[in-house]
């Protein structure tokens, strides 16, 4: 199966109303950014969307450029071949303090990585066993933030999830992301 590529069957109703209720709130609660993502791991595809607070702190300032960030609020949708007594799909809800390596400007290319907190619906999914539903999500990605006021931001991100053997079994899962963010300021 190619990579990056959600067979149109599995975005389910519930990933385009979460998207349409976050797109209608965004304004309302004051938020910064709103991102779309669709990722694929080994036979797991996933589908999120996500709203974004951008720090006013600069925390290392260099010539030109800044480490800065965002917090991440998400929720996921992932799907999965069946397998006996275990659901082929379970929901995810994530927040995650971003690091970005960014210019001034806030345009042009940026690196990332953030470690955050993530809640699963289900502690299994296919044939995957992740022990609990509590899993720590980390991720390294790059950036490109470009158009009028740097309003568009598409990156790629890795991301791995997994409970950090809190409690056995842990078998994770290791995302390859494209994501396209919307920054409302």
């Amino acid at each position: 199966r190619p990579l990056f590529v959600i067979p149109v069957k599995k975005i389910t109703l519930n990933v385009i109303g979460s998207a349409l209720v976050a797109m209608l709130a965004a304004p309302a609660c004051a938020v910064d950014g709103m991102a779309l993502e669709t990722g694929q791991a080994d036979r797991t595809d996933m589908a999120r969307v996500a709203v974004q607070w951008q720090w006013t702190k600069r925390w290392v300032q260099g010539d030109g450029w800044h480490l800065g960030g965002h917090w991440d609020l998400s929720a996921a949708r992932w799907e999965r071949d069946p397998a006996p007594d275990s659901p082929s799909s379970l929901t995810e809800i994530g927040l995650t303090p971003v690091f970005k390596l960014q210019a001034d400007g806030l345009r042009g290319a940026y690196l990332e990585g953030g470690i955050g907190a993530h809640w699963l619906s289900s502690t299994k999914l296919g044939d995957k066993r992740f022990g609990s539903a509590f899993q720590f999500g980390e991720h390294l990605g790059f950036g490109y933030r470009f158009g009028v006021r740097g309003a568009y931001d598409l990156s790629y991100r890795y991301q791995h999830l997994s409970n950090a053997n809190i409690k056995d079994p842990n078998d994770g899962v290791n995302f390859h992301q494209l994501r396209l963010l919307y920054w409302f300021q």
